[in-house]
């Protein structure tokens, strides 16, 4: 068999052949974010429309990659996601790993309670991008139960048939013990992390169970970001590790209700993950923020948002039920390595 030409695009990093995308400039050039353009024919054709090409493609470990990857954006093109927290952290990292991934042909609906910075997540989408990814920011508080019943309502025409919700809006207040706990403490975290995460659950159901004229049940994601708190408790987080553990048991039986769907139902439990978490849990002390990760490499936002869009981009039939994610060094709530 002749040799098939290498492209000259490096293709051996998962990191490159995942936030490969087309040019917002030029549709006729391949990037990536070295802002490196080459030529689409320096690229091989898709899987299908080269008999070399296929060959090379199961020899190749980077081939079958950049394959994988572009089924991926296929079964993402076209999808209305909502991602509930998305001003930082987790949620906006999801956002924008969703984008990248399916630059040509997709609505995000980014909701927060800061609208100003959600503007500022949306520009930075677009800008990244470019057009293919509408997105929509929507202020909006998940521990509201009338602001979430009149979410979806509220959406302009073009976003309300929802294909996949991402139920990522959550924190942690404070690290007092019982009988010290704050009753505001208590309150905000159980409105925000659980009735939140269940009431938006319910108006986004609507919607699946209706899709396809309501034939096998509907359609549709729902991806939770619960925790390893939600497994396992800790002294000085019992609330909030309660309401992880409702998360979960809450997802573990609504996949039960739906057995008999296309819904999708994912559970995606971080373990330590450097975000706003910490700072918002000791009431804005970066000080005591920064403690947490001293002498560790924790998680980034990104690894978990790369996740998530990997669960939903699997065939339909192909369901990661429940996913636990650890940095190297952490294996448990409270089991880590901390250099000196």
């Amino acid at each position: 068999m002749p040799r098939l030409s290498q492209p000259a695009t490096p293709l051996a990093s998962l990191r490159f052949l995942r936030r490969a995308a087309f040019s917002p400039s030029s549709p006729h050039r391949f990037h990536n974010h070295h802002r490196c353009y080459h030529p689409l024919s320096s690229i091989p054709r898709p899987r299908g429309q080269n008999p070399q090409l296929n060959q090379s493609i199961l020899a190749s470990p980077a081939l079958r990659t950049m394959s994988s990857l572009s089924a991926q954006a296929k079964r993402l093109a076209g999808k209305t996601i909502v991602v509930t927290g998305a001003s930082s952290g987790i949620g906006k990292s999801v956002a924008q790993e969703f984008a990248r991934t399916s630059p040509d042909n997709l609505k995000i609906v980014i909701t927060a309670r800061r609208i100003d910075t959600l503007k500022k997540v949306a520009a930075e989408i677009n800008s990244e991008v470019g057009s293919g990814v509408k997105v929509l920011p929507v202020q909006l508080d998940v521990s509201d139960p009338k602001a979430v019943a009149g979410f979806v309502g509220g959406l302009p025409e073009e976003f309300r048939n929802i294909d996949v919700l991402v139920n990522n809006a959550g924190l942690v207040k404070g690290v007092d013990q019982a009988p010290n706990i704050k009753a505001d403490d208590i309150n905000v975290m159980f409105a925000t992390n659980v009735t939140g995460l269940i009431n938006m659950t319910q108006e986004v159901l609507k919607i699946f169970k209706a899709k396809n004229g309501g034939k096998d049940g509907g359609s549709g994601d729902i991806i939770n970001i619960g925790s390893i708190a939600g497994r396992e408790g800790y002294p000085g987080g019992s609330i909030y590790c309660a309401t992880k553990a409702a998360v979960r048991t809450f997802t573990d039986s609504l996949r039960r209700e739906l057995i008999a769907t296309r819904i999708r139902v994912i559970e995606i439990d971080p373990g330590q993950v450097e975000t706003e978490f910490s700072i918002v849990r000791f009431g804005g002390d970066k000080a005591k923020a920064d403690a947490v990760y001293k002498g560790v490499e924790p998680l980034t936002p990104d690894d978990i948002a790369e996740i998530v869009v990997f669960t939903v981009g699997r065939r339909e039939n192909v369901v990661i039920a429940d996913t636990l994610i650890f940095p190297n060094h952490q294996a448990a709530a409270t089991v880590m390595h901390r250099k000196s």
